[in-house]
């Protein structure tokens, strides 16, 4: 008996395609959602990769040494964020959040923030620039960020209690480097910095109050 090879083509998606829209539409400065509301923040993930496991959001049995991370080809380029992020200035979005996994990871991420921070509203005005990271390469990385146009920085920081705090990173990373590099932020002239803590149930609900005592007055904003 002689196998046979039949090709198929897969049919059953096309109809959920959404038609593209071959005209570019002219800049109003005024980009809606559905429900009429004005988008001026925007998102870019510069990486997928990270350097923590937290199980919240990276854990080790998901995200193992075998995970299929994205090909570095299939990366935007600096030039292509840039680009993308042009044609959304001129829709009205004012400010771009740098995101990741960690966004640090990133080489040459202060290359980008220098191409962003050149570019300019419709009224002449400089963008919002702001990056979110874990902060383990952020004392490194503070001043070069500053000076290349960053102006803002959020920190992910779960607790103050270094064994607590490895547990939840689950990479054994130590919480003095964060610190550290909160700090670094500062002293690199970098305002309005944040700091965003996950809690969860028998974990860290302990270090609610440490934290908020922490930052209290600090002049750095816990969430």
């Amino acid at each position: 008996m002689v196998d046979r090879i039949i090709p198929l083509v897969e049919q059953r998606y096309g109809v959920l395609q959404a038609p593209l829209n071959t005209l570019p539409s002219t800049p109003s400065g005024h980009l809606l959602d559905q429900r009429a509301r004005p988008l001026h923040d925007l998102r870019i993930s510069v990486t997928d990769r990270c350097n923590f496991r937290c199980a919240y959001c990276m854990p080790k049995d998901v995200f193992s040494k075998d995970y299929p991370y994205l090909p570095h080809q299939a990366l935007l380029s600096f030039e292509e964020i840039t680009r993308l992020a042009r044609l959304f200035t001129a829709h009205g979005v004012r400010k771009f959040r740098l995101t990741g996994g960690e966004p640090l990871l990133r080489k040459d991420l202060d290359r980008l923030i220098a191409q962003l921070a050149a570019l300019r509203t419709p009224e002449g005005d400089a963008l919002d620039i702001t990056l979110t990271t874990n902060g383990s390469l952020l004392r490194r990385k503070a001043l070069q960020l500053k000076q290349a146009g960053l102006k803002r920085v959020t920190v992910s920081l779960d607790g103050l209690d270094d064994a607590i705090f490895r547990r939840m990173n689950d990479v054994d990373f130590p919480v003095a480097d964060v610190l550290d590099g909160i700090e670094a932020a500062r002293q690199a002239g970098l305002s309005d910095i944040k700091v965003n803590m996950v809690v969860k149930r028998s974990t860290n609900v302990d270090q609610i109050l440490p934290m908020a005592r922490h930052f209290r007055g600090s002049g750095v904003t816990l969430r």
